[in-house]
């Protein structure tokens, strides 16, 4: 089924942007997760208190696992790599090398305070940035992140290719999106990925599809594609690369 949400109206994010543009941060070295989470922390309060921009931080990490707030213990099969409990939405997901991490740190207040239009507006985030590519991303009903048709499967098949989580503090936003560009597949194969566990959904990157892309690539569209949704992606301070 396709999502109700792609009928909401997204442009009033850009229209009742803040002033400030925003700053875009892109991360060379894997980053461990918990360091990702204390500097997410330390921005949000910092952009709470309006004395710091909003912030589009790129990354990958090790590999590793998170558990959101609906995660279950069930849905890990084999403890491959550290897994982390964490205050964002969803379930369990995993992340790692070749995937590409956009922990969005926006202020809803100024811009929209809904937390459903938000996550509709990383759905048409992600699924602009994949039309780049002419790959085409879809919303689904009952399931959570950005799905790819695979005719070449069967009838009915379906692959995620990018998974979304949020949280809010004081109308702040962080964590994010990951979109799969070249991660190794058979990682998700130690966890019912985002609880979805029908043998005709499985996950999906840009190089299984075939499109070998690089990372670059993928943030140049991401970057795109932002500028529709979210509004001006000119970067307030000189990019950093960290």
């Amino acid at each position: 089924m396709v999502n109700d949400r792609q009928s909401l109206d997204l442009t009033t994010f850009a229209a009742r942007a803040s002033a400030g543009a925003v700053e875009w941060r892109i991360s060379d070295a894997p980053v461990p997760y918990p360091e990702a989470v204390a500097a997410m922390e330390a921005r949000v309060a910092e952009i709470a208190a309006d004395q710091a921009p909003e912030l589009v931080w790129l990354l990958e990490h090790p590999p590793l696992y998170t558990s959101g707030t609906s995660g279950k213990l069930a849905d890990l099969l084999d403890l491959r790599f550290p897994m982390f409990a964490t205050g964002r939405g969803g379930q369990l997901t995993y992340h790692g090398p070749g995937q590409r991490v956009a922990y969005v740190m926006l202020d809803l207040k100024r811009r929209r305070p809904d937390v459903r239009a938000y996550v509709a507006g990383l759905e048409e985030w992600i699924i602009r940035t994949l039309a780049a590519f002419n790959v085409r991303g879809e919303r689904r009903e009952d399931r959570v992140g950005v799905w790819v048709s695979r005719p070449d499967k069967g009838a009915g098949f379906e692959d995620k290719i990018a998974a979304i989580g949020v949280r809010l503090r004081r109308w702040v936003s962080f964590h994010g999106i990951a979109i799969n560009v070249e991660p190794e597949l058979s990682h998700f194969d130690a966890i019912v990925p985002c609880g979805v566990a029908n043998p005709r959904y499985g996950v999906t990157s840009l190089v299984d599809l075939g499109h070998p892309l690089t990372m670059a690539d993928v943030d140049l569209a991401l970057r795109q594609a932002f500028d529709e949704v979210f509004g001006s992606a000119k970067a307030r301070l000189p990019e950093e690369t960290v």
